[in-house]
């Protein structure tokens, strides 16, 4: 299935046929991805008195709860709705879903502290000056222990107050990475990158998004694609996403 965008005066063609899905999903059959401190997510079958929710155990059906949260165990979007005291849907904010990306890979540069971080010069680098609207950002060492990885209390690597500052004065309104969160474990609450993407002291980008715990095989090269950035109609500041890339031909 062979498709041809126009997109700011000049054309391209995509096979929607070859999607490249870089979403992790919950999986409860193995280790699940987890942080910020929470239990497993759970899938079980609605049980009452007279009755299992499950074909397995003679129903009609499987009829399933699912009890998780989009921020510690599955690739999420989120708004500017989960650092500000008033109330932001994702769902309500994102209403385009189609964006021309730039799929970049970076080795976090280690600080003397211990920590490991995205920097302004290593993203200029990467970008050349190039025009996007989504950036996908793969971090190194990368390999599949990112689709079960376990972040609670081990530092994991972040963006740099400055490098989101950049970001945000180009224009990128789409950020997606494969880590936890754009800023520090534990930062005291301060957020920088968060807050410097979303432009939170200036006039806010509420249509601007973070996309995190992606994960970008090998076999995706760096380069320009087109992204589909489809989320779950969930009236809160994050929801589950599911991003696919597609190759330019």
């Amino acid at each position: 299935m062979i498709a041809t965008i126009k997109h700011h005066l000049k054309e391209y063609t995509i096979d929607l046929s070859n999607p490249l899905d870089i979403s992790i999903p919950i999986n409860i059959s193995k280790q699940n991805i987890n942080a910020w401190y929470l239990e497993e997510p759970e899938i079980s079958p609605v049980s009452t008195d007279d009755w299992v929710g499950s074909v397995a155990a003679g129903s009609a059906v499987n009829f399933n709860n699912i009890a998780f949260n989009p921020h510690a165990h599955i690739t999420h979007t989120e708004c500017v709705g989960h650092i500000t005291k008033d109330v932001h849907s994702i769902n309500k904010n994102l209403q385009q879903f189609f964006f021309l990306a730039e799929v970049v890979t970076i080795a976090p540069e280690k600080k003397s502290n211990g920590d490991q971080v995205i920097t302004l010069q290593q993203l200029q680098k990467v970008l050349k000056n190039k025009t996007c609207e989504a950036i996908v950002i793969r971090t190194l060492p990368n390999s599949e222990e990112k689709r079960s990885a376990r972040y609670s209390n081990t530092n994991p690597p972040y963006m740099l107050e400055e490098a989101a500052v950049y970001l945000q004065e180009i224009g990128i309104k789409h950020l997606l990475i494969d880590l936890p969160s754009v800023d520090k474990e534990k930062d005291e609450g301060k957020l920088l990158a968060h807050n410097a993407f979303w432009n939170t002291k200036g006039i806010i980008r509420f249509n601007a998004t973070i996309t995190e715990f992606i994960y970008v095989p090998n076999s995706i090269k760096d380069g320009t694609y087109f992204l589909n950035l489809m989320i779950a109609p969930f009236e809160n500041d994050a929801s589950p996403s599911k991003p696919i890339l597609y190759k330019l031909a």
